[in-house]
């Protein structure tokens, strides 16, 4: 049974088929890989997954709701939190205040006068409760901004996992980082997967591999295989469009 599934999708910027038909599924609590070389289509279809752009044709399916016609917000709220490329995060605000924001967001309250002072509490535990999460529980009065880069970057993913999704779709988390940040992101990603299914744009094959359930490969915007992290690094045709060389 998949959890999501992206049916047949079609992406033409004038003459480019940017994405080629393309279709995957993702079980639930696993971490499906997509990998491809610069050029392949990748960023056009985790656009169409999250929203930005809208499909030429096919779907985009989570738990069963057809997710294609919906915005963005609809789409977070279904079930589907991205972190993209480049951290969103409020660089002049706490981490707290990082987290409070994402939390009230999501419960769907704001910070008025006159609010319960339960509901104030709330909030504040949810939080807290995010950044223990994450392992920023000791960075809570920190300006987002002063953070280690990989610091920032998992402030990110704890934003878009104040919504409870139910696929986490991340964009690069890896990107930037180095080897100690990227161990300590690998080990978090490890994590989510009991609470949620991943899907994982990354250029880190080490992490790739050591993630992944399976893998899907894009090659000018069609899937070329899929497989698992065995069988992806053994395929010759993978090897030769995209392992074999210095092209990410």
């Amino acid at each position: 049974m998949s959890l999501f599934r992206v049916e047949g999708l079609v992406k033409r910027f004038g003459g480019l088929l940017a994405t080629d038909h393309v279709s995957l599924e993702v079980a639930p609590g696993e971490i499906h890989a997509l990998i491809g070389p610069n050029g392949a289509g990748k960023t056009t279809l985790v656009n169409q997954i999250s929203g930005l752009l809208q499909p030429d044709a096919g779907r985009v399916l989570l738990d069963g709701l057809d997710l294609t016609p919906l915005p963005m917000h609809r789409r977070v709220a279904a079930g589907l939190s991205r972190c993209f490329q480049v951290t969103r995060i409020f660089p002049q605000q706490s981490v707290r205040d990082n987290l409070l924001l994402a939390v009230q967001a999501h419960a769907g309250s704001s910070f008025r006068f006159l609010q319960p002072r339960s509901q104030v509490r709330s909030l504040y535990v949810a939080a807290e409760q995010l950044a223990e999460r994450v392992g920023l529980q000791h960075s809570l009065d920190r300006m987002a901004g002063a953070l280690p880069h990989g610091a920032q970057r998992t402030l990110d993913v704890a934003l878009a996992l104040a919504a409870a999704p139910k696929l986490l779709l991340l964009d690069e988390p890896m990107a930037g980082m180095g080897p100690d940040e990227s161990a300590q992101m690998v080990t978090l990603i490890e994590a989510l997967r009991q609470d949620m299914a991943v899907l994982l744009i990354e250029h880190d094959m080490e992490a790739v591999f050591r993630l992944a359930d399976r893998i899907s490969v894009l090659v000018y915007g069609k899937v070329l295989t899929v497989g698992t992290p065995d069988q992806i690094r053994n395929n010759p045709e993978v090897q030769a469009v995209y392992l074999g060389t210095e092209t990410v």
